[in-house]
């Protein structure tokens, strides 16, 4: 995707980048050099913020995994799959072409280090080679994070002087339960203060997430209605058509109760549902998120339904069961599938229901926020059947909002029909290309915590789902058919309360 044109963006707001400071000097270091993560989502960011300008000339970039190989074969390495991008349609990076400038200033700075992430001499290695500010990215297997931090720690690498920053980004999973975030929390929290920490889920990063505040907050005619009083009930999506691709060795042991919903679905939750803060000062707002987060209470396992995908087809094509994928048991009892049914303990959302679900393998790609709002409490259309009134904030594919609202259909006679409203951002925004990283790494150079989860909440999350970690050690899981909206269960926790999911697919 290139970046629309005058012409195209006449009428349209641009993005004003001469307002936004290019980020400060500094060294990023990368653990997991050569992996899929830093491939396909960091380098693709960094290039982007290097084409908004956004990057300082004295930025460094140092690579570090235990793969054989120098400096210059990590740079063509990274430039072919770079221009590899540009053919490949269904990755969230597709540009039209790569511009030599932009990628030539992030290639010219990478630097390659082969090394053990549990070997001290690694870290003695990295010491000699950095100073100033420096940010450590963890783009590794979770079982690396405490191993890396504890070297970084031993190493001296993590103590500021002379006005200098150093930080640390751990990306999801953050633990596999309560017991295992708390510590690592305490693990972490050995080596670092908790202001050197950035936990990062890159749903934040997304154009909609970020807007959910300005939304809320910015709008008068919406804060006196987001309140029990007026929202019948809460949807949150996120579906997948993929199933676990290459990635049976990691989804076995994880699930997608533990890969999506603590971490990526409670942030979706946290924004819509969070108290006004008190400021846009980043602990004003993190503090609310970890205290809706808290108010979650723990879910029952009545209130919960897990799946699994058998066979079926994704776009016309015959697709196999999670059971026939690479690396994955024939009996496996993992569940790709999940819904929940929460409840918030607070004035504000009191008798308000939020139904939660994720999945791999269904009837379509959708990741929104649905607000349903209660009917009209008078009876002026009593015994009129009635469109509700959904307000559907789309994150993925589509990034907008739209609504739904009944209007008199023209005529003589009063006959409702329901018609929809809606916007995307690229009609009235000059939109930048994104993977959702760009901004998170631009806050985490410029120290800014707001988008990334604290320790608090981050044990908030698995706090309210631990219990069903438990009841499902030995549960059966329901099968699905792929290409579907889901297990027969899931349709029922909505049924029983006279709701219904909004479907993935419109036609």
């Amino acid at each position: 995707m290139t970046l629309p044109d005058a012409a195209a963006n006449a009428g349209k707001q641009p993005r004003a980048n001469d307002e936004i400071k290019k980020a400060p000097a500094c060294t990023l270091v990368i653990f997991g050099a050569a992996g899929d993560l830093t491939k396909r989502l960091l380098m693709p960011a960094l290039y982007n913020l290097a084409s908004d300008g956004l990057l300082s000339d004295e930025l460094k970039i140092v690579g570090i995994d235990h793969n054989d190989r120098t400096t210059d074969q990590w740079r063509d390495d990274l430039s072919q799959t770079m221009q590899s991008f540009t053919q490949d349609r269904t990755s969230e990076f597709h540009p039209a072409s790569i511009d030599p400038r932009h990628w030539g200033f992030i290639r010219d700075r990478l630097t390659f280090t082969k090394g053990d992430f549990e070997a001290a001499e690694t870290y003695q290695r990295l010491g000699a080679a950095v100073s100033g500010s420096v940010i450590f990215y963890l783009a590794v297997s979770a079982r690396f994070f405490g191993p890396v931090v504890d070297n970084l720690g031993a190493a001296g690498l993590l103590k500021e002087a002379d006005g200098g920053f150093r930080r640390v980004v751990i990306e999801k999973p953050f633990g596999t339960d309560l017991a295992s975030a708390e510590a690592l929390n305490a693990r972490i929290l050995k080596q670092a203060d908790e202001g050197q920490v950035f936990r990062i889920d890159h749903f934040l990063g997304k154009e909609t997430v970020q807007s959910i505040l300005a939304l809320r907050f910015a709008n008068g005619m919406l804060e006196p209605i987001w309140n029990a009083r007026h929202i019948d009930h809460v949807q949150i999506t996120a579906a997948e058509t993929i199933g676990v691709e290459q990635r049976g060795a990691f989804y076995e042991p994880t699930g997608a109760l533990r890969d999506m919903v603590p971490n990526h679905l409670f942030q979706l939750l946290s924004m819509v549902a969070m108290e006004p803060p008190g400021s846009f000062d980043a602990e004003d707002i993190r503090n609310e998120k970890a205290r809706i987060e808290q108010a979650v209470l723990p879910v029952a396992p009545d209130h919960a339904v897990r799946g699994q995908y058998a066979a079926g087809e994704e776009q016309g094509r015959p697709v196999r069961g999670y059971r026939e994928e690479d690396n994955v048991s024939g009996d496996s009892r993992t569940e790709t599938y999940v819904a929940l049914k929460l409840a918030i303990e607070n004035p504000r959302w009191s008798g308000v229901p939020f139904y939660l679900r994720t999945g791999k393998r269904m009837a379509g790609r959708l990741t929104e926020i649905a607000v349903h709002f209660k009917p009209p409490s008078h009876g002026l259309f009593a015994g009129t059947e009635l469109a509700p009134n959904v307000m559907r904030l789309h994150i993925d594919p589509e990034q907008g909002l739209s609504t739904q609202w009944n209007a008199k259909r023209p005529g003589p006679e009063m006959h409702l029909g329901a018609v929809t409203s809606s916007f995307r951002f690229g009609d009235f925004f000059t939109e930048t290309p994104s993977v959702g990283y760009e901004t998170l790494i631009y806050d985490c150079m410029v120290g800014d915590p707001t988008l990334f989860q604290r320790a608090d909440a981050i044990e908030a999350g698995w706090a309210a789902v631990d219990p069903l970690i438990q009841a499902w050690a030995d549960a059966p899981v329901e099968a699905y058919a792929a290409g579907s909206d889901g297990p027969a269960g899931a349709d029922t926790l909505l049924t029983r309360d006279g709701r219904a999911w909004l479907p993935l697919k419109t036609s």
